[in-house]
C-alpha cells in the first residue's frame, strides 16, 4: 500500500474535506483521477464499454501494467463497473458507474480545455525561454 493509501485511509471517517489538508482523503481520489491514465481511461469509457484489449489498444502508449494498475484503482474508488463474464475465452468488460460518469465529464472537461490552449501554452513557453535566455 503507498503511502499515500495510507494517509487517506488511516483518516478518520468523518474528517471534513478539504483538498488543501495534506490528511485529506479527497487528495487521493484527486490523484486517481487526475493522472495521466486515470483521466484518459475515464474518458474513453464516457462513451462506450471496453475490454481490456480494445481500451488499451484506444489509449494510445498505455502498457498494460500501467493500465491494469490504473482500471483496478478505478474500480476500487467505485469508478469503473468491471464485468467478468464466465465464458471461454474469458471476457471482461469494463464501463463507468455513475460516480464514475460524473467524475469522467470533468476530468474530460479539462483535458479537452487543454486541447483548445495548446498554441497558447507554447506560446507562453517560447516568450518564457526566451526570456530566459536574454
Amino acid at each position: 500500500m503507498s503511502e499515500s493509501d495510507q494517509v487517506a485511509e488511516g483518516s478518520p471517517p468523518n474528517f471534513p474535506p478539504n483538498v488543501m489538508d495534506a490528511m485529506c482523503p479527497s487528495r487521493l481520489i484527486l490523484e486517481h483521477v487526475t493522472s495521466r491514465w486515470g483521466v484518459l481511461v475515464l474518458a474513453a469509457l464516457l462513451d462506450r464499454s471496453y475490454r481490456f484489449s480494445e481500451l488499451r489498444r484506444f489509449i494510445g502508449g498505455v502498457s498494460e501494467k500501467m493500465l491494469a494498475q490504473t482500471l483496478q484503482t478505478l474500480e476500487r474508488d467505485g469508478f469503473v463497473h468491471r464485468d467478468a463474464k464466465p465464458v471461454i475465452p474469458p471476457r471482461v468488460d469494463y464501463t463507468l458507474t455513475p460516480l464514475g460518469r460524473e467524475a469522467a465529464e470533468q476530468v474530460w472537461a479539462l483535458a479537452r480545455w487543454t486541447e483548445r490552449h495548446v498554441d497558447d501554452v507554447r506560446r507562453a513557453r517560447d516568450a518564457y525561454d526566451e526570456a530566459r535566455v536574454s
